[in-house]
């Protein structure tokens, strides 16, 4: 699934080596309005990193230049979006979290397709949210061509795979992965959904990639997670870890109104609504837990 986090490698020194110029606490107030990810004070260094890479490439010397090329300057939007892909890079893998699958596949799924059993189209709608470099988005794909050639057999499957990171998404829709993504990934699944692409690298066939829609995706933009509507899946794992309380929250309410009645919510496996959001039902699987939105007719709502 997906982590995206704060990098550090880079010509500006962690705060215990020196002291940390003060605008780029503002640069961090800026990014935190935008996108909801905040930085604790022990951690701006990260931030720090992030801005001397692009105050690198594009030669500004001081780091009170570069807050006007983010505030001031007609590039200011364009140049927003660039600090964000390094503020935002994903590491993950495919195959990341079985448990996961396997609540999906042997319960969940089953119960989706009982009871939409008596439409006359019947249509799985996946959302995965912070996809990072696409390896969650396929694996759901794969595993979803794996039913449909029996439980979910001549069903529409729709997958919509956002992230904040422009790299990241156009990274995604190549599809083409190395030995360290693929490290939990059967032969099986190697053989069947993968055709080689260089040297140790595979890339997903069509069939994979036919079911799933990348695009980029701010979960903090209001106007477009309002869009999100009639999933009756979301995952977003290791993702909202980098939010605040009150960004949590906001991007959890809209997840709630996005799912469909009788849909689940999975987040990472170190992560919790507690606290944050007491409409979903906590559900325990083995190895993992999910979230579910009561449906209409359990009487739960």
């Amino acid at each position: 699934m997906t982590t995206n986090q704060m990098v550090s490698a880079s010509p500006f020194p962690s705060p215990s080596v020196a002291p940390i110029d003060p605008v780029f606490r503002q640069i961090r107030d800026l990014v935190y309005k935008v996108c909801g990810i905040f930085q604790l004070e022990e951690k701006l260094y990260l931030m720090a990193d992030a801005c001397g890479r692009r105050m690198k490439q594009l030669g500004v010397r001081t780091p009170r230049e570069y807050w006007d090329l983010l505030t001031a300057h007609s590039s200011r939007e364009a140049e927003l979006r660039q600090l964000l892909n390094e503020v935002t890079i994903g590491e993950t893998c495919l195959f990341r979290s079985q448990p996961q699958l396997d609540a999906l596949r042997k319960v969940i799924l089953p119960e989706l397709a009982q009871d939409k059993n008596k439409q006359v189209i019947k249509r799985l709608r996946i959302w995965s949210a912070g996809c990072s470099t696409g390896e969650e988005p396929y694996t759901l794909a794969m595993n979803m061509l794996e039913e449909s050639e029996h439980l979910l057999k001549g069903w529409t499957i729709e997958i919509l795979a956002t992230d904040l990171n422009d790299r990241s998404v156009e990274t995604a829709k190549a599809g083409i992965y190395g030995d360290y993504a693929l490290r939990s990934t059967s032969e099986y699944f190697r053989r069947k959904y993968f055709t080689p692409a260089g040297e140790k690298k595979l890339e997903v066939r069509p069939e994979v990639r036919e079911l799933i829609t990348f695009s980029r995706l701010n979960l903090q933009d209001d106007s477009r997670m309002l869009f999100m509507k009639g999933m009756d899946l979301i995952f977003c794992c290791n993702v909202l870890i980098y939010f605040d309380g009150p960004s949590k929250s906001k991007v959890i309410d809209h997840y709630y109104s996005n799912l469909n009645f009788g849909g689940y919510f999975f987040l990472g496996t170190s992560e919790s609504l507690l606290k944050l959001n007491d409409k979903f039902h906590l559900v325990h699987f083995p190895g993992t837990i999910a979230y579910w939105k009561p449906s209409l007719k359990s009487g739960k709502l």
